[in-house]
């Protein structure tokens, strides 16, 4: 009997799953599928609220699969240790997953092929995590896009990949239960179970994923395109935390909200989600392109660019306590809930790189540990675009004025409010900016700036003037080189 390996990673769900599709139809009745799910080493060096979300989707996805009748079987250690030693004690045919094509999911997945293919493996990989891979959507001479608006119009144009049927009964047949020669693997799973907190136990899983797309759905769709910028109402999806985990599909996802704006007539509320979706794809596009993103601009002329670093700026930012009320209010909740509004994630990035003048890359690590739905390319797309050093970036001298932000997006302070409770009582009128209230007002709103609340830790419009001028001077150099 031989074993085809479906090895399970950021897609953990029993539904419309290509690999796990694909492992079903090639498995002959005398052959039999293992489901794998490898711990790397690298997991479990730190902990933080990305992982504590993470987990506790592990451990939803188990359980699921537990009660279906479908083992998953866990392995301690990195690829190239682990996949040898589970091709030797097994009569393994095949390994099926879907990859990645960016970051270090593309190294480790290549380290993967080599290590199976070395040991005569045959190795199935599938374009699953996005709606369109990294190379599917070009240019009629072949090149890929570097502004999103004509890639969003070629994406349009393609054929969307149809919903995988997933046959549980089958699974269940074909599936192994040799957990008892996975000891290692178990012991380091249930390591893992023992460090998450319990705090996100009501929002995981396939389940959950389906009820928020149909509340969406049912809710959110006709007016996403009106209040998807407005923090202080429910107006997104708050479905990206369940597509990065991998518990849906986008798949599913395109599909329901295509169906749901035929039905309703919702064209523009539907098309605008969509864009959000193709969004995903384009910035995975471009991490494909560009892999070293992390560490290194897209735009070579901002390469080397002179940051600040002031200690004092940077713990203020991060814990919410710079005096501008939505950069505080907006960095409390990523701190507490582990997400942020996409609206907010433009404000922060553009305050703490324009108005601090502090690296994007610092930003971008610190949304890695708390963000539940973080995902490397959009992150990084999102850093760099709001930095203005990436692919089709705001540009540099569009500094993202955080009062007149909070005015326009949280007009009546119900977000702020929400999440910076010292400033509870403060009139409507003051809001935005506390600091111009008189000492009557502070006294009836029981809020004393610079007491109660910070004074903003910094002039705006000076940092602005500073900012531009430190783009421009990079921009001159990079020239004066060439």
């Amino acid at each position: 009997m031989s074993v085809n390996v479906v090895w399970f990673r950021r897609d953990l769900r029993w539904s419309d799953h290509t690999a796990l599709a694909r492992v079903l139809d090639d498995t002959e009745p005398a052959d039999s599928i293992l489901a794998l799910f490898i711990i790397d080493p690298n997991m479990t060096s730190s902990f933080s609220t990305r992982h504590d979300y993470f987990y506790e989707t592990l451990q939803s996805f188990v359980e699921a699969g537990d009660k279906l009748g479908i083992n998953v079987h866990f392995l301690y250690g990195s690829v190239d240790e682990v996949f040898p030693l589970l091709v030797d004690d097994f009569n393994v045919q095949a390994v099926y997953f879907n990859r990645d094509e960016s970051g270090a999911g593309q190294d480790r997945d290549r380290e993967a092929i080599k290590v199976l293919e070395s040991k005569g493996v045959e190795v199935h990989t599938f374009i699953d995590h996005h709606l369109h891979g990294a190379l599917e959507v070009t240019k009629k001479d072949g090149e890929r896009y570097q502004v999103f608006t004509p890639y969003y119009k070629a994406w349009r144009r393609l054929t969307k990949p149809a919903l995988n049927t997933i046959n549980v009964d089958e699974l269940k047949k074909k599936s192994v239960n040799y957990r008892t020669s996975f000891e290692r693997g178990k012991e380091a799973y249930g390591k893992l179970m023992q460090q998450k907190t319990g705090r996100f136990s009501d929002h995981v899983g396939e389940q959950a994923a389906r009820e928020r797309l149909v509340a969406f759905l049912n809710d959110g769709l006709v007016s996403y395109d009106e209040d998807r910028d407005r923090p202080g109402i429910d107006g997104t999806s708050q479905l990206s935390k369940y597509l990065r985990t991998g518990v849906i599909s986008p798949r599913m996802v395109f599909e329901a909200v295509q169906t749901a704006a035929e039905k309703k007539g919702t064209d523009q509320g539907a098309e605008t989600f969509i864009q959000e979706l193709a969004w995903r794809d384009f910035y995975n596009m471009v991490s494909y392109d560009h892999p070293n993103g992390k560490d290194e601009e897209w735009k070579e002329q901002f390469r080397g660019m002179e940051w600040s670093y002031d200690e004092d700026e940077w713990e203020r930012w991060k814990e919410g306590n710079t005096g501008f009320p939505i950069v505080d209010a907006a960095m409390r909740q990523l701190n507490q809930e582990g997400w942020m509004h996409n609206r907010l994630r433009m404000v922060t990035a553009s305050f703490l790189t324009k108005d601090l003048l502090q690296d994007w890359r610092q930003g971008e690590r610190y949304f890695q540990d708390q963000l539940i739905d973080y995902d490397p390319a959009s992150n990084i797309g999102g850093w760099q675009w709001a930095a203005s050093t990436g692919t089709d970036a705001v540009p540099y001298f569009r500094v993202f004025n955080p009062t007149r932000q909070s005015e326009r997006f949280d007009p009546d302070g119900t977000y702020i409010k929400t999440y910076v409770p010292e400033l509870q009582n403060v009139p409507v009128d003051y809001i935005h900016e506390p600091g111009r209230m008189p000492e009557h007002v502070q006294e009836k709103a029981k809020c004393v700036i610079g007491s109660d609340y910070p004074e903003p830790i910094i002039d705006h419009k000076a940092r602005r003037k500073a900012a531009i001028q430190m783009y421009e001077e990079k921009k001159d150099e990079s020239r004066f080189k060439k």
